[in-house]
């Protein structure tokens, strides 16, 4: 049994109308609706085939069918239209990126903020692993009695700060002490060569100050410090409940719970394929115990050419799969011109 034009049509129906609705569609509906030229009993005939080709199903509370995965894949690789975003669209995007001197966790943040909006759905965006990028100024800034702001600028134009707890009798000048000795040992170096041969160096200086090398320590233990942005930012994360296929208390926790550890995360977005263009993974296609309900759509961001980060969206497998593909395609252009643009001026 092949899938002819009008069993092609049907499907494209049944799939338009679930995205738009949520509710298992019936031949009826798709005679009375799509005005496809064939009566509800040849609709009826049809569906039947695509059930046992197995492109849709029958849920078990209703008469009407939902599309299967399959149903999904092909329809994303066979029948999916492209969708043109507005201007005004369009517009959101790029007044998001317009702020002068952003720090490049504001621009991932922006990222993430975007494609949640845009999409309604939950985004994903991993921060640019760039590795080799060198530490331009380390600043250690009084707070308050036992308290310092440690600030970490690196020539990519990332900037890491951290609040650390310090002894009282630290004082300022003991800070701009410490900030000295980082920067002439740091300055120029990558987080790498600072690993495997600057520390000893650092920790002699500053051995003779009991006090000032506890803090050191504590500034070099903090590997999230020196890490560069190579975390997951996340945003619309509740977007979740509004999804109808989301009722099931333990479906959502279990969901929720999954998008609070990162390192899952990161793995999600890093299983797309390394190269150019959008990437739709649907239902049960995902390994991940726990989203085979959802579907992930991932692209990869670019500096110079080179990869350096993902973003993503996470939603139901009913998805509007035209849009968030174009949404997820132009922010990821915007996302990787604004950055090799940032980058080129350092």
């Amino acid at each position: 049994m092949q899938m002819d034009e009008r069993k092609k049509r049907i499907l494209l129906a049944i799939i338009q109308d679930y995205i738009a609705t949520a509710e298992p569609v019936g031949s009826r509906t798709i005679a009375r609706k799509y005005e496809l030229g064939v009566s509800p009993a040849t609709v009826r005939n049809e569906m039947a085939d695509l059930e046992e080709l197995g492109y849709i199903e029958q849920p078990h509370t209703s008469a009407g069918r939902i599309p299967s995965d399959i149903g999904y894949r092909y329809y994303v690789d066979c029948l999916m239209e492209k969708h043109q975003l507005t201007a005004d669209d369009q517009a959101f995007v790029r007044a998001g990126y317009e702020a002068k001197n952003q720090e490049i966790g504001q621009v991932i943040q922006m990222t993430s903020n975007l494609l949640s909006q845009m999409t309604n759905y939950t985004s994903l965006v991993l921060g640019p692993q760039l590795t080799g990028t060198a530490i331009k100024h380390v600043q250690l800034v009084p707070v308050d009695t036992g308290k310092a702001l440690v600030i970490v600028i690196t020539q990519s134009g990332i900037v890491q700060n951290k609040m650390l707890n310090i002894p009282e009798n630290i004082t300022y000048e003991d800070l701009m002490q410490i900030s000295r000795i980082l920067n002439a040992k740091l300055q120029g170096h990558s987080v790498e060569d600072i690993k495997h041969t600057l520390i000893s160096e650092i920790y002699f200086e500053l051995s003779k100050h009991n006090e000032i090398f506890d803090m050191v320590m504590d500034l070099l233990g903090n590997q999230s410090l020196l890490k560069e942005e190579e975390r997951v930012y996340l945003s619309g994360t509740l977007n979740i409940l509004n999804q109808p296929e989301f009722r099931n208390i333990e479906k959502v926790k279990t969901l929720l719970s999954l998008l609070d550890h990162e390192q899952l995360l990161k793995n999600m977005l890093a299983d797309a394929p390394r190269d150019d263009g959008v990437f739709v993974k649907i239902g049960g296609e995902n390994k991940v115990a726990g989203i085979q309900d959802c579907s992930m759509i991932t692209a990869t961001y670019h500096v110079d050419g080179k990869i350096v980060g993902s973003i993503g969206v996470l939603g139901p497998t009913r998805m509007d799969y035209a849009k968030v593909v174009s949404v997820v395609d132009f922010i990821n252009n915007n996302l990787s011109e604004l950055l090799t643009s940032h980058f080129k001026r350092k």
